[in-house]
């Protein structure tokens, strides 16, 4: 930070979602019923893909990461904020605003770059399954998964510390629930312009590349589905490709709605609530889209818990 003749802010004070205080209670138990199917949604999906060896594939493989980046990105956020709707200080450090902005970046960052490569996944294995298991290897998927946390880790690593390291004298008072980009922006009173020529391209990028391997893989599969002359075929490979399409839908309308308008149309009170959205409802939305539109995963699930009360039954009856 450029001390100049400016105090060092220390901390920053989130304004939260409301001062309501009539409002703050009926928010806390819809955000904590939300974050703990969110917490039970993502943590049994990852336990069931790791336990069920029929989802020992490349598909479920990227959909048990974007189960444990949705996991991480409400826990980034939601408990910060149940609390903050219970206690009048709503403070937060400087290095936890940073380390918030950078983890959010990084997680928001993954789940865009990982819907793509599952759009990639479906279509190498709807347009050429004789060589599904080639290209999509063991290896090969490791490897893209590292690519993905490389370039999230890089993106989110430079806006932060560009963030970071402008001068913040306005005010300490975040007008969010959580340290985002474009409110810290407007509390600085250094030249913003790098910064959101960056927010723009590095961003634009990631989301620009991941929206067109989706579009071009999508036309791909569409083609080869129409020429199937099984319908049943035909069902079943729409039948992958509808919880991924819903999930691509929900995730980038609200990524372009929050960050790609023009400069006009800024509505904070729209965003806090759009950041909602994208941070705390979707991650707990996304275990249930992958679940409840995949028979694969219903009838696993079914198996497993008739396992676990087969188990408990037989522990009891031994007693």
């Amino acid at each position: 930070m450029d001390k100049g003749n400016h105090s060092v802010i220390t901390e920053f004070i989130l304004q939260g979602l409301t001062d309501n205080p009539k409002m703050q209670l009926p928010l806390f138990t819809i955000f904590l019923l939300v974050y703990i199917v969110t917490v039970i949604g993502n943590l049994g999906m990852i336990a069931l893909i790791c336990v069920e060896p029929q989802f020992h594939n490349p598909m479920y493989f990227f959909l048990q990461n974007l189960s444990f980046a949705d996991l991480c990105c409400s826990t980034a956020i939601a408990p910060k904020m149940l609390v903050d709707l219970l206690v009048e200080s709503r403070r937060i450090s400087y290095n936890a605003c940073a380390l918030q902005l950078f983890l959010l970046g990084f997680l928001v960052d993954v789940d865009c770059l990982l819907l793509a490569l599952m759009a990639y996944d479906r279509y190498v294995a709807i347009c050429n399954p004789l060589l599904y298991s080639v290209i999509m290897s063991e290896k090969v998927c490791q490897q893209l998964m590292a690519l993905v946390y490389f370039i999230a880790m890089v993106d989110s690593l430079i806006y932060t510390c560009c963030t970071f390291r402008l001068s913040f004298c306005r005010s300490n008072v975040i007008n969010h629930f959580f340290c985002d980009e474009p409110p810290l922006l407007v509390l600085s009173c250094s030249d913003t312009s790098i910064n959101e020529i960056l927010l723009f391209t590095f961003a634009g990028c990631i989301v620009a590349s991941s929206i067109g391997m989706i579009f071009v893989s999508y036309v791909y599969i569409l083609g080869t589905i129409l020429r199937m002359r099984s319908a049943e075929g035909r069902r079943k490979a729409f039948s992958t490709c509808a919880s991924h399409l819903t999930a691509v839908g929900i995730f980038h309308g609200t990524l372009l709605f929050m960050y790609f308008r023009p400069s006009s149309s800024y509505s904070m009170d729209q965003d806090k609530w759009a950041s909602v959205f994208y941070t705390v409802v979707i991650p707990m939305l996304n275990p249930l889209i992958y679940s409840l539109r995949n028979k694969d995963v219903k009838d696993a699930l079914a198996k497993t818990l008739g396992k676990i009360g087969l188990l408990e039954g037989s522990s009891s009856a031994s007693k």
